[in-house]
């Protein structure tokens, strides 16, 4: 009886990682992923990992977030813009989209202890952030030159621009994923149940 049970979660984090993967890909292919707020386009292709890992937990958020970086290799390759080669580095396209199932989990898990109904926002602003910090950190350590050129900005400002880049798209991608990750998370834990 115990084994039927293991092949059955095992199937189903397999199917949730390919739904979510999915959706994930399907976002990114539409443009449904992205969501204009002047003078940006902030992103929404991480909620899925995050609605993954605080489900299923962190082997289907680190999946899910794998896939979300292959699909960013494939679009720099397949799309590519100036600043496209940041993304041909899978340090920088997957290494982040990975973390973000790992660190909305372990966020989730701490902080449903103390505040149940903090846990889920809490963690969707951290996986969320976790994926701007990191994409844009590893593009100044990594390209600072390289970026300035593509960009045509002076070399000294790469940080306070990628610094700008972070806060004007970062909070509100943070701020959105709460917002859509909280009823979606509380109405599949429903469901669930």
């Amino acid at each position: 009886m115990e084994r039927g049970k293991t092949t059955t979660m095992s199937v189903r984090k397999l199917v949730v990682t390919g739904m979510l993967t999915g959706i994930t890909i399907f976002m990114g292919l539409t443009g449904l992923g992205f969501i204009a707020i002047p003078p940006v386009k902030a992103t929404i292709m991480h909620i899925p990992v995050i609605i993954g890992a605080i489900i299923e937990g962190p082997i289907v958020g680190a999946a899910v977030g794998l896939c979300f970086g292959l699909f960013s290799m494939y679009q720099a390759f397949a799309n590519p813009l100036p600043t496209s080669f940041l993304f041909w580095n899978p340090i920088i396209a997957i290494v982040p989209r990975v973390l973000i199932g790992l660190v909305a989990y372990y966020v989730y898990t701490l902080v449903k202890k103390k505040f149940p109904k903090l846990g889920v926002g809490v963690a969707a602003l951290a996986g969320t952030l976790t994926n701007t910090i990191l994409v844009l950190g590893l593009a100044y350590i990594l390209y600072a030159a390289k970026f300035a050129e593509a960009v045509g900005i002076n070399p000294d400002t790469v940080g306070k621009v990628l610094l700008t880049t972070g806060v004007i798209n970062g909070i509100p991608e943070a701020i959105i994923s709460a917002l859509i990750a909280i009823p979606v998370i509380t109405t599949l834990k429903k469901i669930r149940m």
